[in-house]
């Protein structure tokens, strides 16, 4: 199983940045989908998920800027990151939850950075 993130980089305060997750080697279908942030120092949090049906769930600090969606026949989940601030600046992880299996992936984290 392997998730493969896509799209971070170096972008300046109110740009804006597309991540990409694609999901490969998981046989069942996948439920909720999300990603995640961590920045120096702190714990990793919430950013936005997504259920297989469409339902989104957004961090209140990113609500009104940032944008969840997937496609469900690539396996695959995107994050649209409009108005960035330097206070996104972190490592932004996907994850992939298989409740059959009770299990939860994880993407390797792709970079973000937004200058000031």
């Amino acid at each position: 199983v392997q998730l493969v993130e896509s799209g971070g980089g170096l972008v300046q305060a109110g740009g804006s940045l597309r991540l990409s997750c694609a999901a490969s080697g998981i046989i069942y279908s996948i439920d909720a989908m999300g990603w995640y942030r961590q920045a120096p120092g702190k714990q990793r949090e919430l950013v936005a998920d997504i259920t297989s049906g469409g339902i989104t769930n957004y961090a209140a600090s990113v609500k009104g800027r940032f944008t969840i969606s997937r496609d469900n026949a690539k396996n695959t989940v995107y994050l649209q990151m409009n108005s960035l601030k330097p206070e996104d600046t972190a490592v932004y992880y996907c994850n992939a939850q298989v409740r059959v299996l009770r299990l939860t992936y994880w993407g390797q984290g792709t970079q973000v950075t937004v200058s000031s």
